[in-house]
């Protein structure tokens, strides 16, 4: 198998979760797919290296974390979703009606909390490897997990999702 071929089989298998987890940092679908795209640009350039990773999930991990911190802190501005989109022609079957108030919630947090969260809960990281991750200490992780559950705790008491 060529070199190609393995970096085409490791981006197909691993791409839906990617996307899954950059909408999660970032909460819009079309950014998500562009922080996919460079990333999966950046893993080509690199692949000989990611290749010989001891973990190159966690490597892919890492790119795509870092490459939301550096589009984030970019001077321009994307556009952005209205607040209110067109309803759905249809609705998807696989659809958990928990999603659209989990989102609110995570979209109520900073985007240190919101990262933290994603990064421990959604793809399980350790408290080490999500500090590594975004170049912070344990006990920022720690804190910042704390505050961003507190916070979703009461807010979905309240029913106050903004």
């Amino acid at each position: 198998m060529s070199q190609d071929d393995e970096f085409r089989e490791f981006v197909a298998t691993r791409m839906d979760r990617w996307r899954r987890t950059a909408f999660l940092l970032c909460r819009d679908w079309h950014a998500a797919d562009d922080l996919v795209s460079i990333m999966v640009g950046k893993l080509y350039w690199h692949w000989a290296k990611v290749r010989r990773a001891d973990n190159p999930d966690a490597f892919a991990q890492r790119v795509l974390t870092r490459t939301w911190l550096d589009e984030r802190r970019r001077p321009w501005s994307r556009e952005r979703a209205s607040a209110h989109l067109p309803e759905p022609a249809h609705r998807p079957h696989d659809r958990v009606d928990d999603r659209a108030t989990l989102d609110d919630l995570l979209g109520s947090l900073g985007k240190r909390q919101r990262a933290v969260l994603v990064l421990r809960f959604y793809l399980n990281c350790s408290v080490e490897e999500t500090a590594d991750l975004l170049g912070i200490s344990t006990g920022t992780v720690k804190s910042q997990s704390a505050r961003a559950l507190a916070a979703l705790r009461q807010l979905a008491a309240s029913g106050d999702q903004r």
